[in-house]
């Protein structure tokens, strides 16, 4: 079976995660810690990167710096992973869901002003498989009516938007590095803090309320409980696992996008006579072959696809179920507007097998049975 994701793995991990055992400090903010976190600030261009234990983690930590209250209300896509949305419910905010572009599956930032009520404070953006929303006219309206902005770029690492990092746009920008992403430590991510007001309270807000992190810097001469946190720190076993990674990651970066482009040459024939639909590229918007996917006609035919394409010994799977139809949707939140483009749209979509090292006869497999499947067939 070809698998849908295999974590990445350079070679270097075992040896690096050997020499953080042999340091006898394994614990959070260790040399490989501050490595990876000093190496995405000059890669991305980013005024401070903390490595967190999750994507989730970083989301929460944003939201909890964006000083948000019970009743508060935050303008977020339904097309997105829970951990968006349960980000902005642990500080108590209501979750107000606008639809999609069908386009790039990212929120459609012309639905967004009319969502906004006196209780909203924050607009989170996802950065659907890597490609960039419309950030200068979301970044506008924000502006305008005084709102944080917090990217999820969780699928982002390596993209951009006119040149600008995907993270470093928003006040807040939040990675993952879980096994499925580009880049992994297993578990783990990053928060991105494009404002150095917020610098002093992430650091305390990632180290239990202490002021642990000036301590060190020997700006105290000893540390102590100041205000609320919680512990955000990721294990240096895992910094070293990523650092494998950060040190390779234009060589990882070309690898995926080579196995993209090969897919989007193979099938081209397919969405030209209109079989599938596709993912668009924005124009200004630099992706990171974080995910291929298509679209199916329709439910249906993407259930007799991914079951297809199982019998040919190839993994496919289908993406969120939108947010504001599962239950904790309903309770936590509501969709604004007309749902036209989320629920017909995810129903479409199946992903193929993407990862590092792919080998080009597994996507030469795989590239083969979504040729064969018999698209003119009526579901």
């Amino acid at each position: 079976m070809i698998k849908f994701n295999v974590p990445p793995c350079t070679g270097n991990e075992i040896g690096y995660i050997e020499q953080a055992i042999a340091s006898h400090e394994i614990s959070g903010d260790g040399a490989f810690t501050k490595k990876c976190n000093a190496w995405m600030e000059e890669r991305f261009g980013a005024q401070k990167v903390l490595l967190t234990t999750s994507g989730t983690t970083a989301l929460d930590m944003a939201m909890l710096l964006c000083g948000l209250q019970p009743g508060d209300e935050v303008i977020l896509p339904s097309y997105t992973f829970s951990s968006t949305a349960t980000s902005a419910v642990l500080v108590g905010a209501r979750l107000v869901f606008v639809d999609i572009r069908p386009d790039t599956m990212n929120i459609d930032e012309r639905k967004i002003e009319a969502a906004i009520t006196d209780r909203t404070k924050a607009i989170i953006v996802m950065h659907n498989a890597g490609v960039a929303c419309e950030m200068d006219t979301i970044m506008e309206i924000a502006r305008r009516h005084g709102l944080k902005v917090v990217e999820d770029a969780a699928h982002g690492v390596m993209s951009t938007y006119k040149g600008r990092a995907l993270g470093t746009i928003g006040d807040f920008g939040c990675y993952s590095f879980h096994e499925t992403k580009n880049y992994s430590m297993g578990e783990g991510g990053a928060l991105l803090i494009n404002n150095p007001a917020y610098n002093e309270r992430a650091e305390i807000l990632r180290e239990k309320g202490t002021d642990r992190a000036k301590f060190f810097r020997g700006q105290v001469d000893k540390y102590t409980w100041v205000d609320f946190g919680d512990s955000y720190l990721p294990s240096e076993l895992n910094a070293a696992y990523l650092w494998a990674q950060l040190e390779q990651a234009d060589k990882i970066n070309e690898d995926r996008i080579l196995s993209w482009n090969t897919y989007r040459k193979a099938l081209q024939p397919l969405h030209d006579a209109g079989k599938i639909d596709w993912q668009t590229i924005p124009e200004g918007c630099v992706h990171n072959a974080h995910m291929f996917y298509i679209k199916c006609r329709d439910l249906a035919q993407r259930t007799k696809f991914i079951r297809y394409m199982k019998e040919k010994g190839v993994q496919c799977v289908f993406h969120y179920v939108p947010l504001h139809s599962a239950p904790a949707g309903l309770k936590f939140g509501r969709f604004d507007g007309t749902d036209e483009y989320t629920t017909r749209e995810s129903e479409r979509l199946v992903r193929l097998p993407m990862y590092y090292g792919m080998d080009p006869q597994d996507l030469r497999t795989v590239i083969d049975a979504v040729l064969s499947f018999p698209w003119d067939e009526k579901s």
